[in-house]
C-alpha cells in the first residue's frame, strides 16, 4: 500500500488576539493518498487557509506533526523546507497571483526554469499543459489579455508544472462566476486525475465539493 502524500497528525495552531488565545486548529488529522482529491469543507474563517498553510509549509507555529510525500516536516531545515515545497508541492489561489510582465507560456515555464528544467523542456512542458486547459491560442499573452477564467487555467497549469506529488488549492474557483468555476473546476479534476497527483482542495461550496473523491468537513479547529 503506498504511503499517504500528507500524513497529519495532532495538528494545532493558535494565535493571540487582544491578549485571548484563539486555537484554530485544535489537533487536526488527516492523510491524503496518491491520487486522491479531497475537498476541505467549512465556512469562511473557520481555518480552511490556516490549514492549507500547514500543509504548503508556508509558515511555522504549529504543533502535531506534518509528513508530506514521507517527509517529516519537523526534521527539515528551513532550506529544506523551501525545496520540498517547491519540487513536491503545487499551489492554486483564489486570486491567480501571475506575473503581469511575462506571458501565460512564460509564467508556467519560470517554476519549471527554478526547479533546474531545461528551458526547452519547461516549454514543451507549459505548452502541454496550456493546451489542455483549452489556451493554446492564448500562450503569448500576457495576464492583463486573459479573462478571469483564463487566469485561474494558467494559475492551475503553474501548479502542475513540476509534477507535484501534491497540490493545494485555496478556494480555486471563488473568484469566478458560476459557469467559468464549473469549467475550471473540471479541467483542474481532469488534470490532477491525469497526473496521479493527491489534491486537498478548500472550498465552502457544497456542490464542488461533491465532484471530488472524499469531503472533510472543518468545524471549530477540528476535521469532521
Amino acid at each position: 500500500m503506498s504511503s499517504p502524500v500528507i500524513r497529519l497528525a495532532g495538528l494545532t495552531r493558535s494565535f493571540e488576539q487582544g491578549g485571548e488565545r484563539i486555537d484554530v486548529l485544535r489537533g487536526v488529522n488527516l492523510q491524503v493518498a496518491p491520487g486522491e482529491i479531497v475537498a476541505l469543507l467549512g465556512p469562511s474563517g473557520s481555518g480552511k487557509s490556516t490549514l492549507l498553510q500547514a500543509v504548503g509549509l508556508l509558515e511555522g507555529g504549529f504543533g502535531g506533526e506534518i509528513a508530506i510525500a514521507g517527509v517529516d516536516a519537523a526534521k527539515l531545515s528551513g532550506d529544506e523546507r523551501t525545496v520540498l515545497r517547491r519540487d513536491r508541492i503545487g499551489f492554486v489561489y483564489q486570486f491567480h497571483h501571475l506575473l503581469p510582465d511575462f506571458t501565460a507560456l512564460e509564467n508556467v515555464v519560470l517554476p519549471q526554469l527554478v526547479a533546474g528544467v531545461a528551458r526547452g523542456a519547461a516549454e514543451d512542458r507549459a505548452r502541454e499543459l496550456l493546451s489542455a486547459l483549452g489556451l493554446a491560442e492564448r500562450l503569448d499573452h500576457r495576464p492583463s489579455k486573459l479573462s478571469g477564467g483564463e487566469q485561474q487555467r494558467v494559475a492551475v497549469a503553474r501548479a502542475l508544472a513540476n509534477r507535484p506529488a501534491l497540490v493545494l488549492a485555496d478556494e480555486p474557483t471563488g473568484n469566478l462566476d458560476e459557469r467559468t468555476s464549473d469549467r475550471v473546476l473540471e479541467q483542474f479534476l481532469e488534470l490532477v486525475r491525469g497526473t496521479g497527483s493527491a489534491a486537498l482542495v478548500a472550498t465552502h461550496n457544497e456542490r464542488l465539493a461533491a465532484r471530488m473523491d472524499r469531503v472533510v468537513r472543518l468545524h471549530d479547529g477540528v476535521l469532521e
